[in-house]
Formats: C-alpha cells, sequence, structure tokens
C-alpha cells in the first residue's frame, strides 16, 4: 500500500529536522571552550581599563602610582546627625512637618518626639530616624 502525499511530507520534514538538529550541536561541538588551554582564557587590563587578550607591553611608562590606587569599597561619610529646619505644618492631632533648611526636604514629626512645646513656623534642631513609613524627626528642640 502505497503511503499518503501528506505522510511523505511528515517524514520529509521529521528527517530536514533531524539533519538541522545534527548541524547545530556540530557547530556547538567546534565552538566550545573545553578544550582551552590557560593562556588562551586569561584577559589583561589595557592602560585605559579596556580587556584585551594581549599581555600589557612592558616599556610603556605609566602615569600614575599604584599607591594611588584604592582597592575595596569607598568609605562612606557619616551624614551629621543633627539638622535645622522649620516647622511647614502642624495639624491639632499633634503631627506636622519640618522642612530642613539645606535639603529643602520635608520630614514628618510627631509631638511625642518633641522636647518642648512648638508652633508652626518655629526654627527647630532634630535627627531624622528611619521608621516603617519613612522618616521621620525624633528629638526636636526650638533653636535660639
Amino acid at each position: 500500500m502505497a503511503d499518503s502525499f501528506t505522510k511523505k511530507e511528515g517524514i520529509k520534514k521529521k528527517i530536514q529536522k533531524q539533519k538541522e538538529k545534527e548541524a547545530r550541536r556540530e557547530e556547538r561541538k567546534d565552538s566550545n571552550d573545553k578544550g582551552k588551554t590557560l593562556d588562551d582564557m586569561i584577559m589583561y587590563v589595557d592602560a585605559y581599563g579596556q580587556l584585551t587578550s594581549t599581555p600589557p607591553d612592558k616599556n610603556i611608562k605609566v602615569d600614575f602610582d599604584l599607591d594611588d590606587i584604592q582597592l575595596g569599597a569607598a568609605k562612606i561619610e557619616p551624614e551629621e546627625t543633627l539638622k535645622v529646619g522649620t516647622v511647614t505644618f502642624l495639624s491639632e492631632k499633634g503631627y506636622g512637618f519640618i522642612t530642613e533648611e539645606k535639603s529643602k526636604e520635608n520630614v514628618f514629626f510627631h509631638e511625642n518626639n518633641c522636647t518642648e512645646q512648638i508652633k508652626k513656623g518655629n526654627r527647630v534642631s532634630f535627627e531624622v530616624e528611619k521608621s516603617p513609613k519613612g522618616f521621620s524627626a525624633v528629638d526636636i528642640k526650638i533653636v535660639k
């Protein structure tokens, strides 16, 4: 019994896919890095910070001193803890906002964190603390 046209076409496509799969397998085998030596895998950094496969030339004069290079993470200077600002908003419920003088950022506060009775427009000093809802001012004192 003869195969139908559709069955013959399906067999041709299946054989074609097998050939393509074999070709991809051979291509991966050829471009595999497993057989490389250590010298083939080493990369160098040139004077401009670019990666290169050629070793640096010993005759080139370097413009910088190796002692000037800092290894590791940069040191972070601590922020000043005491900030100064003006009370810009104060609600009857006891919360409000202080606008910091240097950064002009608004910081939330509650009157429970005040050491003295404050009013809107007072110039105050405070510390900033991380709270669950963001930053808030604590240890608030009137600056005279």
